[in-house]
């Protein structure tokens, strides 16, 4: 008798193992997720800390990040790129995407604000210590004016300065403020424009002026979830991420100014 129970005990107990084994195969895998961000080149260092951050609290979502110029990258999405969100640099190229009914304007915000700073290359002796200065430079560097916002202030910066025709064929026209950088960096230029939030990063740089609020248009990043995104929980909750006072204090950390 008891060893009739015995078995009868030890066939429930495999019983029961299987069963649960079971239910724990039919539990379904938490989905994976990737996001693509396309973003101003000029967020590059804060996106991926605060990208760090939102993985580590959301393990299934992975962000790949598509950074650029803010008019080439609004061009990408016009004509069909998957992009999830949009961090423009400009809010003229953000809100040609909301024209075209490709961002909902209720589901954006203008995050940030940066400065125009003209830099030289560290110990340089061209003696270009102000704006004013700036006809001293044999080669000036900024973003072409028609796809890089940085050189569209730039541009209107020394229109109301007056100098422009000056100094136009001395300009050497970059794709993004990385590459306006990287040309001071390398004295391949005498002076160039960039964000104050460029100009940061590096130590091989000095900035010698600030371009005044009223001499250019205002520098606002707006970012907006895609209508079209596959994925629009998930972008979601990346773009309130975004907001968060613990993204919002990364992005001052890089010298991005809260509007």
């Amino acid at each position: 008798m008891k060893k009739h129970y015995y078995l009868f005990s030890m066939a429930l107990l495999l019983l029961l193992v299987i069963t649960g084994c079971t239910k724990d195969e039919e539990k379904p895998a938490v989905e994976k997720v990737e996001l693509t961000i396309s973003a101003a080149a000029s967020l590059q260092a804060a996106l991926n800390e605060i990208k760090d951050d939102f993985e580590k609290e959301h393990p299934n979502i992975k962000i790949n990040y598509n950074f650029g110029a803010s008019g080439a990258l609004q061009q990408q999405i016009s004509q069909g790129a998957p992009v999830d969100l949009f961090f423009s640099a400009t809010e003229d190229k953000f809100d040609q995407l909301v024209r075209d009914g490709l961002i909902d304007k209720d589901n954006s915000v203008d995050l940030v604000g940066n400065e125009l700073v003209l830099v030289v290359p560290k110990g340089s002796a061209k003696g270009i210590k102000t704006l004013a200065d700036i006809t001293k430079a044999d080669k000036i560097s900024l973003g072409t004016p028609e796809s890089v916002p940085a050189g569209k202030y730039a541009k209107q910066t020394l229109e109301n300065l007056k100098v422009w025709e000056n100094i136009e064929s001395k300009v050497i026209y970059a794709k993004d403020v990385r590459q306006v950088l990287t040309y001071v960096e390398t004295g391949n230029v005498d002076a160039g424009f960039v964000y104050k939030t460029d100009a940061l990063m590096s130590k091989k740089v000095e900035v010698v002026a600030t371009a005044a609020e009223n001499t250019h248009e205002p520098i606002i990043y707006p970012v907006g979830v895609i209508k079209e995104t596959a994925h629009p929980k998930e972008a979601q909750l990346f773009f309130d991420y975004l907001q968060t006072e613990k993204s919002l204090k990364i992005l001052k950390k890089y010298g991005f100014i809260e509007i």
